[in-house]
């Protein structure tokens, strides 16, 4: 098994990094112009696809030559989603199917129906999220549609379509996707933080048992996409901060990495880069290691002491 290739070819290097040692599970070498996986004549299966980010990667596998099966609640934004893919890739290689995948029922329609037009699924982007507003101790229905749509749905697209892509002679990956706010558990909306936190512990143990499974051709990916303006982040609309990365440019960045085989899939954006991240993240570790109080980083009493040391970790990295 390869030790770290660096940074993707087809991606600028992130600067302030410094390459670890960590092995990647790769799906193919890194010289080999055609993966296993994500190319022309496979299938991709994607929920969310309505709009940001699962419809930027409807259209970008489809420019890889893909064939689309997109689902998403809204069927009105969904259909114009697989007609701007079919021009691409041609209405007999898109399917278009409204999906509830709060619904286990839903989902395993939408199963069925890729699996009789194809026989296959390769690239799973379990995509679909809300987000609502919630507080701790108020708009509990809020909480559990969250948690109906963001963590359940996840579940049930998982527990219905990976059974199937067990079977199948090809390699294949699932791609479930996450957030940063799963990982740092900045305050302000508790329940899609405490969704988000479930799917990275979820995509974790579906990793470590299809790694286990004897001649396994399936592997697990968390996708963690940085700040992207989508519909989901930016509810009110307006232009794209100027921090904020293009669904397309996150997108491009997660299909890098996944070519790579890696499985956390830490996406920067142009406000955080990776060192950022890498930093926000081992200070939110030590709050359990070192005992700190909850969430130290938005602590007043301990606000300086973190703003110190992402100067000096910063310094550290130059």
């Amino acid at each position: 098994m390869p030790l770290d290739r660096g940074p993707s070819p087809l991606r600028p290097s992130i600067r302030g990094t410094t390459p670890s040692r960590r092995r990647f599970e790769a799906l193919s070498p890194v010289e080999d112009e055609v993966h296993p996986v994500i190319h022309a004549g496979r299938v991709a299966v994607i929920t969310g696809a309505a709009g940001g980010i699962g419809k930027a990667a409807a259209v970008e596998l489809a420019k890889a030559g893909l064939k689309l099966a997109i689902a998403d609640i809204m069927e009105d934004a969904l259909t114009a989603t697989g007609k701007e893919v079919a021009a691409i890739a041609g209405d007999a290689n898109v399917l278009v199917i409204a999906t509830d995948v709060s619904k286990i029922e839903d989902v395993q329609h939408l199963r069925d129906k890729v699996y009789e037009a194809w026989g296959e699924v390769a690239v799973l982007l379990n995509n679909a999220a809300i987000c609502p507003d919630s507080k701790s101790w108020e708009l509990l229905d809020n909480w559990r549609s969250t948690f109906e749509v963001n963590l359940f749905g996840v579940v049930n697209v998982q527990q219905t379509f990976v059974p199937s892509m067990l079977h199948q002679e090809n390699q294949a990956m699932v791609i479930n996707t996450g957030s940063k706010q799963g990982i740092t558990n900045p305050p302000g909306n508790p329940a899609y933080n405490a969704t988000q936190a479930a799917v990275k512990s979820l995509t974790e143990g579906l990793a470590q048992e299809l790694r286990e499974r004897p001649t396994c051709n399936v592997t697990a990916h968390l996708f963690i996409p940085g700040w992207t303006f989508t519909g989901l982040t930016a509810k009110t609309g307006g232009a794209k901060p100027a921090g904020a990365w293009t669904a397309e440019e996150t997108v491009l960045y997660m299909l890098d990495r996944v070519r790579l085989g890696e499985f956390y899939i830490l996406c920067p954006d142009n406000e955080a880069r990776r060192a950022i991240d890498q930093l926000r993240i081992m200070w939110a570790a030590a709050d359990v290691a070192e005992g700190r109080p909850a969430l130290s980083r938005w602590h007043r009493d301990w606000k300086s002491l973190y703003e110190e040391y992402i100067r000096e970790g910063l310094a550290d990295m130059q």
